[in-house]
């Protein structure tokens, strides 16, 4: 076993887990869920089994990863986090063939309580502040939040938010990394320091 898994946690048969990956306590992985290398799936996380999680993705306590939620790599999904992937789910009546799709794109955070309605993109390197409520589109590092949820600003790919309008045209370097962040429109692009 090239992963972790604590004694208390199922994995079906049929999952794929990457090297590195360490599975915690009382998890549950389906048969046909695909999980990166170097994931940390925390206590209590279910993993559909139409689910994808990239790699270097962390997935903390009660989190439940349904069926058709794609997460790309380096994605981080705070404690209790909530998706969903039926938008009008009736307990009387069967909807498995209606699941929308959810992607969320590299290096996003989705913060602890925040509830993602199904059928969305959550751009790269977004950032959902706690308890907030997405139920559309999200662009590259905006920040979300609120309920629903409204954008407030612009994150870095480090983490800390940008001294950027919502709007305009402009440019910032992110004191810690160089990068350089240029708004046009209402689209914010990264230049690496490294790239330069």
């Amino acid at each position: 076993m090239s992963h972790y898994q604590h004694p208390s946690a199922i994995v079906d048969e049929g999952a794929q887990i990457g090297k590195g990956s360490r599975v915690w306590h009382f998890a549950h992985i389906c048969s046909g869920a695909r999980i990166g290398a170097d994931v940390s799936l925390g206590q209590n996380v279910f993993v559909g089994n139409k689910a994808v999680i990239g790699d270097s993705c962390k997935v903390q306590n009660n989190v439940s990863v349904y069926d058709n939620v794609t997460l790309e790599e380096g994605v981080f999904c705070g404690p209790s986090m909530v998706f969903t992937n039926v938008y009008n789910p009736r307990s009387l009546i069967e909807r498995k063939d209606q699941y929308l799709d959810t992607l969320v794109r590299r290096g996003a955070t989705l913060g602890a309580n925040c509830t993602i309605v199904c059928g969305v993109t959550i751009g790269a390197y977004a950032f959902i502040g706690a308890g907030a409520l997405v139920n559309r589109d999200v662009p590259d590092y905006a920040l979300i939040i609120g309920v629903p949820g409204r954008q407030r600003g612009w994150m870095s790919a480090y983490g800390e938010q940008l001294d950027l309008p919502l709007t305009g045209e402009t440019s910032i370097s992110c004191p810690h990394t160089g990068d350089v962040y240029t708004i046009s429109g209402s689209v914010v692009t990264r230049k690496e320091a490294s790239a330069s």
